[in-house]
């Protein structure tokens, strides 16, 4: 089966045929409500909701980003509410092109062994453009106890970044002008991690909000890779969650088993004695 992307009558199909734990994961940075208030206004038929600060993230944890990951136990315990269990097929969507936070859900998946995920291509859009209808029905899920455990080497941490120096390649996820250091609408420091290269994660969609083919995207991200090899590519972003888009298209390109920098720059910036560079890279 795919393990990247379905599309709207794909996801259709198989909700009427049952066994698609379906996933709204819209949230909105800044405010942490707002993807819950969207998904009680309508969402696909069947789906829950995840909240970004809540079930995909652990915002006790200080020192490591605005959207630090949360340990394996507490995904654990989501997963149970949430009915899931080894043989669901799992459906994120978002109104981001699976940028908030749709892809992060998926990753966090992979990370458990979970390789029965998708994304929506084109998010809920795509699923309102394709004629389908939206519920306002509270879905209420089987809870289940499941126990995961993350593969911890598919996660970056500062102190191994800083190892590895440029035996990997760092790629920025966040637009070109944050990137710079010319804007930062979020975080308190402008800039980006030294040697650090941009790879915007809108570059990876059409202009109708679909990802790339995947020939298209295996051919760009080859020519920003250069030498590294899939393996030794490390996603960043603001926080570790739109990374994960870059992520997901690599892995549709066929350029499977880069890692994520969780952290991501708010957790590089969370210690003032890190350096930090500007302009482009």
């Amino acid at each position: 089966m795919k393990e990247t992307l379905i599309d709207a009558a794909e996801l259709n199909g198989m909700i009427g045929r049952g066994g698609v734990l379906v996933v709204d994961c819209r949230a909105e940075l800044g405010d942490g409500q707002r993807g819950a208030r969207d998904y009680a206004e309508g969402h696909i038929p069947g789906a829950i909701h995840a909240v970004l600060d809540r079930d995909l993230s652990d915002l006790s944890k200080a020192g490591l980003g605005r959207h630090p990951l949360p340990d394996a136990a507490a995904f654990s315990t989501v997963l149970s509410r949430w009915g899931w269990t080894p043989d669901t097929f799992v459906v994120c969507y978002d109104t981001a092109n699976g940028a908030l936070a749709a892809a992060r859900l998926w990753w966090m998946l992979r990370l458990i062994g979970h390789r029965r995920a998708m994304v929506l291509d084109g998010g809920l859009a795509a699923w309102k453009n394709a004629g389908l209808a939206l519920s306002t029905d509270q879905t209420q899920a089987e809870p289940t106890r499941v126990e995961a455990n993350f593969a911890a080497a598919e996660i970056v941490y500062t102190d191994e970044l800083q190892r590895l120096g440029d035996t990997v390649l760092l790629l920025d996820a966040r637009a070109a002008p944050r990137f710079r250091g010319e804007v930062e609408p979020i975080d308190p420091v402008a800039g980006h991690v030294p040697g650090a290269r941009n790879r915007p994660f809108s570059d990876n969609l059409d202009p109708s909000g679909s990802f790339k083919r995947a020939d298209v995207l295996r051919r760009e991200f080859e020519q920003l890779m250069g030498s590294y090899a899939p393996g030794d590519v490390v996603h960043m972003c603001g926080s570790g969650v739109t990374a994960c888009h870059n992520l997901l298209a690599m892995e549709h390109a066929g350029l499977g088993g880069s890692r994520l920098y969780a952290p991501s720059w708010s957790g590089w910036i969370a210690d003032p004695a890190r350096p930090v560079a500007s302009g482009q890279a």
